[in-house]
């Protein structure tokens, strides 16, 4: 019986499928099924029964699951302290990025990082944030710097800081914009991120709140991109409030103030995965730049 064997069966089990087991572990779909029945052959057992639709664990199976992942996740703990031991994490890390660089300390992050572990190796991949929960649920990235709240069970997060945004709007608008109301606000033509960012669930929970729907006019998912649009003036839309001050001073942009959306940074990665050497290498990073988790104030 060999490791990868496991690793198979536990990816079929958990995929249903052949093809997609063979995509997540990275070898073609006839080496999968051939280490799976070598398993079955091994443990005198069916693990599991074709059908039209994929694969279907036996009772068998169903069974033996649980005893197989606890072997997978007893080396890969041992795996992890070895490398600790050795006191150098080796390796590489896929870290997912947010547009701006300053707002996150990407580079204290990478310059402590590349001080504390330089035998590990951090690739950066910029995404938004909806798209990077997707890639670390998928195991294409190791972690990202998130914008906004998330809870999901197999998500851990360090809280970095606090990030507002503003409803912004061209500088010619500035008078209607001032005695507005979320009426108002609401029925403006809106340059609005896609629905899988998390900018745009905040934005619709703060307008489902008030009992409006945004118009939309235009989808853009990068900050420069919509600041530029809002200053060209296609439209309203939302942007991080340190960014709005800075353009409301050049006269290129009003924001309303009617209202102010906070949300927090976060720094998230799978909680199953805290305890391989280089998520554990990045969260010291993490606590280095930007010390102790930060707390939301306690309401007045």
């Amino acid at each position: 019986m060999e490791l990868y064997q496991l690793r198979s069966f536990a990816a079929v089990a958990e995929l249903g499928n052949l093809t997609r087991a063979a995509e997540k572990l990275h070898v073609s779909q006839p080496a999968v099924s051939t280490q799976i029945k070598a398993l079955e052959d091994d443990l005198a057992a069916a693990l599991f029964v074709p059908t039209a639709t994929g694969m279907v664990l036996t009772a068998a199976g169903r069974r033996l699951l649980p005893e197989a992942t606890k072997v997978i996740a007893a080396v890969q703990e041992l795996r992890a302290k070895a490398r600790l031991l050795e006191g150098q994490v080796a390796g590489k890390a896929l870290v997912g990025t947010l547009s701006d660089p300053d707002v996150i300390r990407i580079g204290e992050f990478l310059g402590r990082a590349v001080e504390h572990h330089p035998l590990l190796e951090i690739e950066l991949h910029q995404e938004i944030s909806g798209t990077a929960f997707e890639k670390l649920r998928d195991g294409v990235l190791d972690a990202s710097f998130y914008y906004g709240e998330l809870a999901h069970p197999q998500v851990a997060s360090v809280p970095l800081r606090e990030i507002a945004y503003r409803v912004v709007a061209p500088a010619a608008w500035s008078e209607r914009i001032d005695r507005a109301g979320w009426d108002t606000i609401a029925a403006e033509p809106w340059i609005m991120p896609p629905p899988i960012s998390s900018l745009h669930v905040l934005a619709t929970q703060f307008f489902r709140a008030h009992g409006v729907a945004p118009a939309k006019l235009i989808e853009a998912d990068n900050e420069a991109v919509i600041r530029s649009l809002v200053i060209a003036g296609l439209g309203v839309a939302l942007m991080r409030e340190d960014l709005a001050r800075e353009s409301a001073d050049a006269g290129e942009i009003c924001y309303w103030s009617g209202a102010r959306l906070p949300t927090v940074l976060q720094f998230i990665h799978l909680r199953e995965r805290e305890s391989e050497p280089a998520i554990h290498a990045l969260l010291d990073v993490i606590r280095d730049v930007w010390g102790e988790p930060w707390q939301a104030a306690a309401p007045a």
